[in-house]
């Protein structure tokens, strides 16, 4: 059996997938306005490290909100990016994948920064691992980097420079804007590692 990845074509995603290495890639267009950037990235950074790379597509637009649709938050938001449910669609979206590719487990890259979302918490990936393991298929959810900043895991990576700079962080378009929380945490990250 072999292990999987979400790959979005961020910092955390692409630092993950170098240090761990799992066979496959899932990239997901859920709808969002920075697909295109995403699938592109994440298709180089695959490509780069010989993962096989499956993109899937399945347009959710319809029921999301906030600046990944250039849209307004709702009021439940607990930030201006956040989608309803978007971390167990993705997971549940690549697992539907990945099953069929015989994978065993799925990793998520999220880090320490995404736990003002519930489903950016450790208590959240402990609840979803349970839920799959339950059902047909017994696919373990991971979630390596939840203890480490952003920082914390390229340096635990080793990733190449010229590997994390193809990261594409922006939430609002395929081009960085360098306004949204995606691109100030690029930017961030990148200052604290000295590159800025």
């Amino acid at each position: 059996m072999s292990k999987g990845i979400l790959l979005s074509g961020g910092i955390d995603s692409i630092c993950l997938a170098y240090w761990l290495k799992p066979s496959f890639a899932f990239t997901i267009d859920y709808g969002q306005v920075p697909s295109k950037a995403e699938i592109q990235t994440s298709t180089h950074v695959a490509s780069t490290l010989g993962l096989h790379h499956e993109v899937i597509k399945v347009d959710c637009s319809s029921l999301g909100s906030g600046e990944l649709l250039n849209k307004p938050s709702l009021s439940i938001s607990p930030s201006t990016e956040w989608w309803p449910y978007r971390n167990q669609l993705l997971v549940t979206l690549a697992s539907m994948k990945g099953i069929s590719l015989g994978i065993s487990e799925l990793m998520v890259a999220s880090v320490k920064s995404d736990n003002f979302h519930r489903d950016g918490t450790e208590e959240f990936y402990d609840r979803i691992n349970g839920l799959m393991t339950f059902q047909e298929g017994s696919i373990e959810i991971s979630c390596p980097a939840i203890s480490m900043t952003s920082v914390d895991l390229v340096r635990k990576s080793n990733v190449p420079l010229e590997i994390l700079l193809w990261a594409h962080s922006c939430h609002t378009s395929d081009v960085p804007c360098g306004r949204c929380p995606g691109c100030l945490k690029y930017l961030l990250v990148m200052q604290e590692l000295g590159l800025d």
